[in-house]
């Protein structure tokens, strides 16, 4: 088991405890508390792994959707950077019928550079950011599960475009 201890650094955010991580904010919906979040979900941008896709772009790509702000909690580049977009405790637009109850990580990729078809893009830098990422959220929430987009009842992607549940058990 994964131990660690505060502040954690999730971002350029660092958070000296618990509490103050899953502060609520007066914009946006808060879930009802960290017994809310049963999934972790976890998504690709969707774009090639030869192109940038900044979190500028994904921002407007968002809002072109209706969203107020990146529907994910965190996104994580090729570089390994990971921004955090949304409180742990907001509820997010990335999984429909499960926002209330799942915080959303997005990496940058997921199809090949060549074709464009779903293909695990994955950089090393990003696979070591997700894993350290999903074991910090894993202290946080224990009983939830870590899972992909496509692993959700009725949802027809391949997103992320590799197996969570087999590579990520904590």
């Amino acid at each position: 088991m994964i131990d660690y201890h505060f502040p954690l650094s999730i971002g350029e955010e660092e958070t000296l405890n618990e509490r103050r991580l899953l502060t609520k904010v007066e914009s946006g919906l808060m879930m009802n508390g960290p017994e809310s979040v049963r999934f972790i979900v976890v998504h690709c941008s969707a774009t090639r792994a030869d192109r940038d896709y900044t979190v500028e772009q994904l921002l407007r790509d968002h809002k072109t959707r209706g969203f107020r702000t990146i529907g994910y909690h965190l996104y994580i580049r090729r570089n390994g950077e990971v921004t955090q977009h949304r409180r742990l405790l907001e509820v997010g637009a990335h999984v429909r019928g499960y926002n209330r109850c799942s915080i959303g990580i997005c990496y940058e990729g997921g199809l090949s550079a060549t074709d464009g078809k779903p293909a695990d893009t994955r950089t090393p830098e990003q696979k070591q950011a997700l894993r350290e990422l999903l074991g910090k959220l894993h202290t946080l929430f224990p009983k939830a599960l870590i899972l992909g987009h496509c692993d959700l009842p009725g949802v027809k992607k391949a997103c992320p475009c590799f197996q969570v549940m087999s590579e990520y058990t904590f």
